[in-house]
């Protein structure tokens, strides 16, 4: 079933039934001030931090309510509805309505009782507050009486667990004023400054209109309301008129009514503000819209509109798959870019309570963006690598707060207590080693190694410095094979293998890990180090030889007493997804062993949704760090499709040169793949979700836990550096695709070190990978790599696959 299409040519996914199976969702703003807003307006606001600097109420795991609702009443009949279809919910029949997400905004177009609205919801580029703007068309025949009315329901404290909990404190706290066109709400006011959003003073709450006088307002939610009423049949809205009531104690809300008349075929538009600022500089604010809102609205939107297109425009593919092509140019990218901006911090399922980014989280969500916006990707690699502890580990969660140089780290009481994180992970630091990589390949920036950053908690080195202390941390941290030690947790925070147990994909991230500073090592002529990183190299490529390699699969791994995980004999959990991906992507596996293990990956494994990361589920045979045992079968790590592992089965494919299958795996896990059976997959069809259901389930293909994942970034990296091909390095590009045979032709545009490349690629022979000819600007190259002096202003280059 279809709720929707995308519209590829504005870049937005127009959702033309509101009744999905879940809240959709589309994301507002900057670090400075988010918003996520549904296809029904629900959702909620905050500055800076989603813990500590809520402004909108939101109730979770519920019916997607309250949000940021635009009513109509007609005056003459007191019939009323909503710009957005909920919360009033007219029947489909007689309201019709569609809901356009777009980059950073949302439009929501209705057609009512011979009035039709357009209500755009968005926050300008820039600035740390939101806009509401509702444009108001009577198509009838009639002159329209009409009231207008936005509504947003405040949180009462800026912290949301406090909000929501601590009620004998906050339901006394807040009183809302009424400021000429606009709701003030003030919290603690007898103590001005002490209300903090995320370290900084919080300021007044404000919620204000222009465009129209205000008739009335309501600064009480129950008064707004009514007593047993909901937001579906407010009485305030029921009435026409919001009382002019203001709320001392008890819960606060924003809503201002503007009475109109319209005649037939006349617009008005007007503009609901809000944020989080001191009483001037609402009033400032607010002010600004008031001589010509349209126009200044429609200057925001396209800016807004500019900036985020011109990000996506540097990579823009045109192929036979018009689902590759919408997620890789648009809805995957933007994907990359919001799991870039908020982590695992704010969405529908994240209540924001996470007080600071995940180490590995971080630093694997930077590759995403790294082939769009290189300058934004480096400034975010500083920031983790003044997150690296100088004894070469990561900390484990950094705080928003985070201040280089004078950080306690999990060997301190202190941040154990503050964080809830106890001790260190074997694969934190290994990620910056393909993340630097990248960096360095998308820039040519070779001397980014030699910029010096602080560590976390003590001292500052350069940046090929800070990746030895990596090698160093899981150098010191070996369990009994002599393979990286298991320690906290790897990626898999349910398997917990022991401190001194060991992890076969750790192993595996190690030896890409030395294989890359190797490279960088040699470069610089430090051939001593360069000859310790060979020798440990060709140790641990033994270990794994000799101990986790079982005749068709690797091992998952070992536990410190020294059971085995993941042998093919095992009742449960036999076959592991990521031993066998990454056993490829490291470069470790002879080609006999990848191409074994990546069969058993599709004969096991696979699934019509994607790649299962274990089979059979543990039910009866787990051991104790198998903590995964806790969900469902085919839930989660139990057996689930976790999301994430899907681009790097997607990549290890196409390294291979299997692009069939690399293909078949994008298809299968792809959103835009399953726009058609939505009511099967439950969650937006242009964004990751972090798992779905495996076979296992009763619900077999439903996904959960939409937007902040890392699988924006691993199946962009995958489509990327593996279908498409696109490899550079500190030299040049490497181009070899690997596509489904059925591809004749295909193009791509990229914007690379101020060069643009438009790439032609034949593929006559429907074969799935290899080079048979190349041409750049004109003339043969041998092979399929084009080194930066042959680069040009604009670079025009043949490829012919066979």
């Amino acid at each position: 079933m279809k709720y929707g299409y995308f519209d590829d040519e504005k870049q937005e996914y127009v959702i033309t039934r509101p009744d999905t199976p879940a809240p959709w969702a589309n994301y507002l703003g900057s670090p400075a001030y988010g918003a996520i807003i549904s296809n029904n307006a629900g959702g909620y606001s905050f500055a800076k931090s989603g813990a500590n600097g809520r402004i909108l109420r939101y109730v979770f795991n519920d019916f997607d309510q309250p949000g940021r609702y635009i009513y109509l009443r007609d005056n003459d009949t007191a019939d009323y509805w909503s710009a957005s279809w909920q919360p009033v919910g007219k029947s489909l029949d007689t309201y019709k309505c569609e809901c356009h997400h777009g980059t950073a905004y949302t439009k929501m177009f209705a057609d009512y009782s011979g009035i039709h609205s357009e209500a755009d919801y968005y926050v300008p580029l820039n600035r740390a507050y939101e806009v509401w703007n509702l444009k108001v068309t009577n198509t009838s025949d009639r002159p329209r009486n009409l009231t207008v009315t936005g509504f947003a329901e405040f949180t009462n404290d800026c912290n949301y667990e406090q909000d929501q909990v601590n009620l004998q404190y906050t339901l006394f706290i807040t009183q809302t004023h009424f400021m000429g066109n606009r709701i003030r709400q003030t919290i603690n006011e007898n103590q001005p400054g002490k209300d903090k959003a995320d370290g900084s003073v919080a300021e007044d709450r404000f919620f204000g209109m222009t465009g129209a006088e205000v008739a009335s307002y309501c600064g009480d939610k129950e008064k707004f309301l009514g007593r047993y009423h909901n937001y579906g049949n407010p009485v305030g809205i029921e009435s026409g008129d919001l009382g002019n009531e203001l709320n001392y104690n008890e819960n606060s809300c924003g809503a201002l009514s503007a009475v109109i008349t319209l005649q037939p075929g006349e617009s008005k538009d007007l503009a609901f503000i809000l944020g989080m600022k001191s009483d001037e500089e609402a009033a400032e604010i607010v002010g600004s819209y008031e001589a010509d809102p349209e126009k200044k609205v429609e200057e925001e939107l396209s800016e807004l509109i500019n900036y985020w297109h011109g990000k996506l425009a540097h990579l823009h593919v045109q192929t036979p798959s018009p689902e590759f092509n919408t997620m890789i140019n648009t809805w995957n990218a933007y994907n990359c870019f919001m799991t870039f901006t908020w982590s695992r911090a704010a969405s529908f399922i994240y209540c924001g309570l996470r007080n600071g980014y995940g180490y590995r989280d971080t630093v694997q969500d930077i590759q995403g963006v790294i082939h769009l916006a290189p300058e934004m990707a480096v400034e975010q690699i500083r920031f983790m690598l003044s997150a690296q502890v100088d004894n070469g580990g990561g900390l484990p969660l950094v705080k928003f707060t985070h201040n280089p140089g004078h950080e306690d780290t999990p060997d301190d009481a202190s941040y154990v207590q503050e964080t809830g994180h106890p001790a260190y992970r074997a694969d934190d630091a290994l990620w910056l080693f393909p993340t630097v990589n990248k960096y360095i390949g998308e820039s040519g920036n070779t001397a980014f190694l030699d910029e010096v950053i602080p560590y976390a908690n003590k001292g500052e080195a350069t940046v090929y410095e800070h990746l030895k202390m990596a090698i160093d941390f899981s150098m010191n941290h070996l369990g009994n094979h002599g393979m990286p030690a298991g320690l906290y947790a790897d990626w898999n925070d349910c398997l917990r293998l022991g401190a001194n147990g060991e992890s076969t994909f750790v192993a595996f991230q190690f030896y890409l890990a030395m294989k890359i500073l190797g490279k960088y090592a040699a470069d610089r002529n430090d051939t001593e180090y360069v000859k310790y990183l060979e020798e440990n190299e060709d140790k641990l490529a033994k270990i794994l030889q000799e101990n986790c390699w079982n005749e068709d699969r690797f091992v998952r791994g070992f536990t410190e007493d020294g059971q085995t995980i993941g042998k093919r004999t095992d009742p449960e959990a036999n076959m592991w997804l990521n031993p066998q991906s990454w056993s490829v992507i490291s470069g470790f596996a002879s080609d006999e062993q990848a191409d074994k293990a990546l069969d058993s990956v599709y004969n096991i494994l696979n699934t019509e949704y994607g790649v299962m990361l274990m089979d059979p589920p543990y039910h009866k045979h787990s051991f104790d760090g198998a903590l995964m045992v806790i969900y469902n079968q085919g839930e989660k790590e139990n057996g689930g499709i976790f999301s994430q592992p899907q681009g790097w089965i997607i990549l290890a494919e196409a390294l291979r040169g299997h692009g069939n299958r690399a293909f078949k795996y994008f298809m299968e896990s792809a959103p835009s793949a399953m726009n058609d059976k939505a009511e099967i997959r439950k969650l937006e069809p242009y964004c990751h979700g972090q798992f779905t259901e495996g076979k296992a389930s009763p619900h077999f293909g439903r996904s959960h836990v939409h937007w902040l994942t890392g699988t924006a970034s691993t199946v962009m990296v995958g489509c990327v550096e593996g279908i498409l091909g696109l490899r550079p390095d500190a030299k040049g590009l490497k181009i070899a695709p690997s596509i489904p045979s059925e591809w004749e032709s295909f193009t791509i545009d990229k914007d690379f070190r101020g060069c643009h490349l438009h790439i032609t690629f034949r593929n006559d022979g429907h074969a799935e990978s290899g080079c048979k000819s190349m041409k750049v600007n004109g003339k043969e190259v041998d092979g399929c790599y084009v080194p930066a002096e042959l680069l040009t202003e604009q670079t025009e280059i043949e490829y012919v696959i066979s």
